[in-house]
């Protein structure tokens, strides 16, 4: 009960993280609605009316990481999915500039894993906490899961054979293959995941703190964040409430927080902290503060920045037109009994 509590005490001061959170869920949101609408529509056999968005290629990191060597090695940003490698690195430069700030204000996964710790606390009153030996080795698996995906692409897969995918049906059609698995998920998919939101429960911020591996490539990036927290020891009353609200489960006052690759710089524990000075987020080793307004701005800016430069580059629409995908997806079995009608609106 002692964190929520704590909770309700700060809920004022983190209205501005929350409510970019949920500027971000609704948008979203409409973009799975705006492509559900797209892929629907080439799953019937028609040619889609909407067009479709950018933004879905968020959800496709792998394909990122593909176009990301890519880009590398020939300087190329590949017309198949672009808006994923543009989105990747934006997500990338954030936790240059404040942390994992990208998991605590933008994540639709980070803002489930916050409500599902709040039905932890209502199940267990004090919280519970693995032991410190097992919660290492399980943050390890984030790492790992993170270091094969790089290996494998990196250094085990040659230029020809990124070429091969990057133009492979497979590659074309991910987004399409990505929204199937939601539309006609398997059994054990949904088994997987409902056993991923129990663990959730169960134990905060399980799938966060020891599974994404987005997390953890952030977690390293954070090491040359501009951004930290501050801890003023002078300053402490040494009540604990910024370790007990901290979603890091950070050590705050032995003065962790500004290195850890856990601080997602979500500055619950600045604002749970009664004593002024003890804890402030500061930028270039302390020569200025910032709080929630700052750390909003900074992720906006840096989201609609980045995508407005991508759109002036030519770099965020890919080049599949309607027809290709209709043609590919007929080609793939990916669709019912096409109702091809020339005469439709499309590209």
């Amino acid at each position: 009960m002692e964190f929520l509590r704590m909770v309700k005490e700060e809920k004022g001061s983190q209205a501005v993280r929350r409510g970019v959170q949920f500027l971000f869920l609704i948008i979203v949101c409409f973009i799975g609605f705006r492509f559900s609408q797209f892929a629907g529509a080439l799953e019937k056999g028609m040619l889609p009316l909407v067009d479709r968005p950018p933004g879905v290629e968020v959800f496709l990191p792998i394909g990122a990481l593909v176009s990301l060597k890519y880009f590398v090695f020939t300087g190329i940003i590949n017309e198949i999915h672009p808006s994923g490698l543009v989105l990747f690195l934006i997500i990338c430069a954030t936790a240059v500039v404040i942390k994992k700030g990208f998991c605590s204000w933008v994540c639709p996964f980070g803002l489930l894993s916050e409500y599902l710790s709040k039905v932890h606390y209502l199940i267990f009153k004090q919280g519970v906490r693995l032991p410190l030996w097992l919660d290492r080795i399980l943050r390890g698996i984030k790492y790992l899961l993170a270091g094969f995906f790089i290996w494998t692409i990196f250094f085990k897969m040659p230029l020809e054979a990124i070429e091969r995918f990057i133009n492979s049906p497979y590659n074309i059609l991910a987004d399409i293959k990505m929204f199937k698995f939601f539309t006609q998920i398997s059994m054990t998919a949904f088994f997987v995941i409902l056993g991923l939101i129990l663990l959730s429960v169960l134990i905060r911020n399980f799938w966060c703190r020891y599974l994404c591996p987005y997390g953890a490539i952030l977690g390293v990036l954070s090491f040359l964040s501009l951004g930290r927290i501050k801890f003023n020891p002078s300053h402490c009353s040494n009540c604990g409430k910024c370790e007990k609200i901290c979603p890091g489960l950070i050590n705050i006052r032995q003065g962790k927080s500004s290195f850890s690759s856990e601080c997602s710089t979500c500055l619950q524990c600045v604002n749970v902290c009664p004593e002024e000075g003890a804890l402030k987020y500061s930028f270039f080793k302390n020569r200025f503060s910032m709080g929630s307004i700052g750390v909003g701005l900074i992720l906006l800016i840096m989201f609609s920045g980045g995508i407005a430069m991508a759109r002036m580059a030519g770099h965020w629409e890919n080049r599949i037109s309607k027809r290709d995908y209709f043609f590919y997806m007929m080609t793939q079995g990916m669709m019912d009994k096409p109702i091809f009608d020339t005469e439709q609106s499309g590209k």
